[in-house]
This record gives structure tokens, C-alpha cells and sequence, in this order.
């Protein structure tokens, strides 16, 4: 068999590169950077432990916790810090807990009398029922109140899409959300009369999900797999084009490409070239897992009788071989609409003294009603042990998004200057810095919003025209790294059924 050709080398492209060679299926993992992990990216410098992209995975789903114990990390699988449970968001220029409980809740000062009686009254909310799809904004005022978007879903939105709530999809951002009003037709009756179906499914919310890492950080994971792969993983190796042949797909390789993704802090431009060698291989079969905005880019030549024309094509037609002659280019242009902004992050270190807030937590989230520049802050050594030397602290900002994007493209210096200012007021900071790290997401999160469901029916009808050729990833099944495992993982029986049917 010729092995399946997988396409990027975060961590669903390892994912499932790992479980298909562990069914026997051969793979090769093409990653046109000269790094494993996407995203994931962690530095041990001077004492500090720092995280670039994501800080923690949640274990949102069992197939999480399976993949850390078939990679064989368990004993180096770290369990934050209890201490480190409690999450704050900004209101009155400070940080303030989230309360833990529905006394908590009731008794916070981060919410006004009028919030906590809105949350009363939510379970007496009719759901909508007219079929419109709603932003995130305008379900949470039609079911909450104003208050609640300003000052904690705008927060929550920032940290996890760096999106703005009102251009983000209920549907398809926060499914789970949507899915109570549809399923009980309340927010708090679904999490009532919800949890048995949750308990029987495995999966877990994302606010009670378990976190972890490793001892040397997230990219513990994505250096394993690659280690388990082998040779299978070559990198500097841009694939530029597919084609559809009657046994299966030729990719057309571009090695001596070496882009440089992402950007130390204040550059602003695209892959650096050296010289190119065009290549090209059989594979059995292709899966998709690099970015939206690289998709757009790619060329796919296929067969006209599998070839979509449109988003509002009729049923999936029987895959056929295919002649050269029969081959016409797939459009994947559409990929390039959906919204990438920039995030800088900002990892500095600060002695322990200069510090007045206790920082033991697991970080704050900053609504854009508070004023400050900075979206949010992971306090990372009280997440985690040696994240820092004796005695200091070590602490994540993020910069940019939809919020303030042209932030994000600011020169190393002056971001640091930006977060220690907001750090300041915040966190009672002062002295100098003790380490300093900036990296710069140029295209960072693929923002989910109203409308992307044109995004997923064009890859779906993709996948069922076109024979062999799948998409799975961060702009297909979810944006936090949790789902992205879990995406790497379920399109692993997909592949596999495919190739037992040819």
C-alpha cells in the first residue's frame, strides 16, 4: 500500500500519522516548516519555562488522555497546581474571582444584583426557534443581559478566539452552548438535566475540564510523536499541488522552502526562500491538516465528474478512476476568506517582591469595557513547577486579536512596555523584568463566524466527491488544542474505512 500522505505537522498531523502506523497503514508527514508542534512551542532559557501558543491542554474528551498514555508520557504528565483553580477576570480596573459556586455566584461582587437576577430568569427564556443564526453577542443578551457580554463573555471570547463576540457563531463556536437551548431550552437546565448524558459520553466541559502538561512543556507531546514517527516526518518539505490519479494522489513537493512560522515579535512578511526542487509522490490517499489560509493557496487538480462547483451542490456522486485529461482544478480560494488576526505573546519574568498580587491562579481574562490593552494573562509558574527560577515569576500575555490587531504587529519593545504598563495597574508590578519573550502570530486563530458553516459543507462536499482527499485540524473541528487532538484522532476511521472500501 502507499502510504497516506499527511499534510502539516502540528499536532493533529501527528496525531494521526501516529495511530494510522500503529494500525499497520503506512504515512508520510510533509511539514513545510523545520519544527514539529504548529503552534506549540516551548523554550527553556535562564531559568524559564516559556510557552509560546498554548499553555495547557484540557482533557475535554477521553481520546486525550489515551494518546498521552499510547505516546508513553505518563510519567511525564503534570497536574497543575491545586492552588492554582481559580480563574479572575478584570471589573473595576482588578482582578476578581470567578466565583466556584452558585453561593459563590451570588455572593460575588463580580456581578450586580441585575446580572444575578437575569441568571433566575434565564430558565423562563423561550429558545429561538426561527432557524437565524445567532452571534455569541446576541444569544447572551437575548438569554442574559448586557452585563454578562461585557463583562464576562467578551472576556471569555478573548481568551480563547481573540475574536469579538458579535461576529462570532453560536453554532459553530460555542456548540455546546447552543445545544442546551436546543436540547432543554435553558442554559441552566441543560447543565442540570444535562450531566448524565455528558457522564455517559466521556466528555467534559470545557470549564471542568482537567488540565495538564508535561515537565518540559506542551512541546514534550508534539517531539514525541514525531520521535515514534521517524523518518515518516519530513520537514522543510512544502507541498505545492495534488493530483487526483486513478491509484490514488501525486503530490508535487517544493523542498528547500524554509518558511519561518511565526515571527519573532515586530517582523512582519512571509516564508523566507532558499532554493527550490520540485519532487513528487505516490500516495494513497491525502490528509489536510495545516492552516485555512495555506489551503486557499493550494493547488488540487481532480476529477471533473467528483469536482464541486459550488456550495450548493446535490448528494455525493460514485468516485470514479480518473485520466489526466479529466483532471480540472479544485477552487479551495474560499478558504482564504476566513478571518486569521494577529496575537503576539508575551512571556515576561519578574522577581517575586515586584510582584504584589499572589499570581496563584490559573490566569485573568480582560473584557474590553476595562480598558486595557493586553486581552488576557496565564500565570504560568503557579500552573506548573519550574517555570521559573527560585524566587520569580513567570507570566503569559496575549496582545492583538480582532480587539486590537494592529497591536500585535508592534516592535518587541514596545509590546513589552504595553503588557508591564497593564501589569502595573493589574497586578501591582513593579521593577524591572528579569526575562523577556515575544513571538508574533501574523494569522493566529481561524475566527469561527457567523457563516462559517459554508466553510465546513464546502469541505464536507469535498470529501465525499473527491476520493481520498480529507481535512481535519483547528479550522475544521475546533480551536482549542484538546479538539485538535480529538480531530487527529477521528479522522484516523474515516482514513481507514476509505482505504478498506478502495
Amino acid at each position: 500500500m502507499k502510504p497516506v500522505a499527511i499534510i502539516g505537522a502540528g499536532i493533529t498531523g501527528l496525531t494521526a500519522a501516529f495511530y494510522l502506523k500503529r494500525k499497520g497503514i503506512p504515512v508520510t508527514v510533509y511539514e513545510a516548516g523545520g519544527r514539529v508542534g504548529g503552534v506549540i512551542q516551548s523554550l527553556r532559557q535562564d531559568g524559564y519555562l516559556a510557552e509560546f501558543g498554548p499553555n495547557t491542554i484540557l482533557e475535554t474528551s477521553p481520546k486525550i488522555a489515551q494518546l498521552v498514555r499510547d505516546a508513553g508520557l505518563e510519567t511525564r504528565r503534570l497536574n497543575p497546581d491545586p492552588k492554582a483553580e481559580a480563574r479572575y477576570v478584570v471589573r473595576y480596573k482588578r482582578p476578581m474571582a470567578m466565583p466556584g459556586s452558585p453561593l459563590g455566584f451570588f455572593t460575588t461582587k463580580l456581578f450586580t444584583a441585575k446580572a444575578k437576577l437575569a441568571v433566575l430568569r434565564e430558565p423562563f427564556v423561550p429558545r429561538r426557534r426561527d432557524g437565524v443564526e445567532e452571534s455569541i453577542a446576541q444569544f447572551v443578551v437575548r438569554r442574559l443581559n448586557q452585563e454578562f457580554l461585557d463583562q464576562a463573555i467578551d472576556a471569555l471570547v478573548a481568551g480563547i478566539y481573540a475574536g469579538d463576540p458579535h461576529r462570532l457563531s453560536l453554532t459553530h463556536a460555542f456548540p455546546k452552548l447552543k445545544a442546551l437551548e436546543d436540547n432543554y431550552g435553558s442554559l441552566i437546565k441543560g447543565q442540570i438535566f444535562g450531566a448524565g448524558a455528558r457522564k455517559r459520553s466521556g466528555e467534559v466541559a470545557k470549564d471542568h475540564a482537567p488540565k495538564f502538561s508535561f515537565d518540559e512543556g506542551l512541546q514534550v507531546l508534539p517531539d514525541t510523536l514525531a520521535a515514534r514517527l521517524g523518518d515518516a516526518v519530513r520537514l522543510n518539505t512544502p507541498v505545492t499541488k495534488l493530483t487526483q490519479t486513478a491509484a490514488g494522489w501525486t503530490l508535487t513537493l517544493s523542498e528547500g522552502r524554509v518558511p519561518r512560522a511565526p515571527l519573532t515579535a515586530g517582523e512582519v512578511g512571509d516564508s523566507q526562500r532558499s532554493s527550490l526542487r520540485e519532487t513528487r509522490v505516490e500516495h494513497s490517499a491525502v490528509i489536510y491538516c495545516g492552516t485555512a489560509f495555506r489551503l486557499a493557496e493550494l493547488k488540487v487538480m481532480c476529477g471533473r465528474a467528483a469536482l464541486p462547483r459550488s456550495l450548493e451542490m446535490g448528494a455525493a456522486q460514485q468516485h470514479r478512476p480518473t485520466e489526466d485529461k479529466e483532471l480540472e482544478p479544485l477552487d479551495l480560494s474560499p478558504f482564504s476568506e476566513i478571518r486569521h488576526p494577529p496575537v503576539a505573546s508575551v512571556v515576561l519574568g519578574f522577581r517575586r517582591e515586584d510582584v504584589a498580587h499572589p499570581c496563584e491562579g490559573f490566569g485573568m481574562l480582560i473584557p474590553k469595557i476595562e480598558g486595557f490593552k493586553i486581552l488576557g494573562t496565564i500565570f504560568s509558574s503557579s500552573l506548573f513547577p519550574n517555570r521559573a527560577p527560585t524566587g520569580h515569576l513567570t507570566l503569559t500575555s496575549y496582545i492583538g486579536g480582532e480587539r486590537y490587531p494592529e497591536l500585535a504587529l508592534l516592535p518587541a519593545e514596545k509590546l513589552v512596555a504595553l503588557v508591564c504598563e497593564d501589569l502595573r495597574v493589574l497586578l501591582g508590578v513593579t521593577g524591572k523584568t528579569t526575562f523577556e519573550h515575544c513571538v508574533l502570530y501574523p494569522k493566529a486563530i481561524p475566527q469561527y463566524n457567523v457563516g462559517y458553516g459554508r466553510y465546513r459543507e464546502l469541505m464536507n462536499k469535498i470529501e465525499n466527491k473527491v476520493a481520498g482527499l480529507f481535512f481535519a485540524g483547528h479550522y475544521r473541528d475546533g480551536v482549542s488544542l484538546g479538539d485538535t487532538i480529538v480531530s487527529g484522532v477521528n479522522i484516523v476511521e474515516r482514513v481507514e474505512k476509505s482505504l478498506t472500501a478502495k
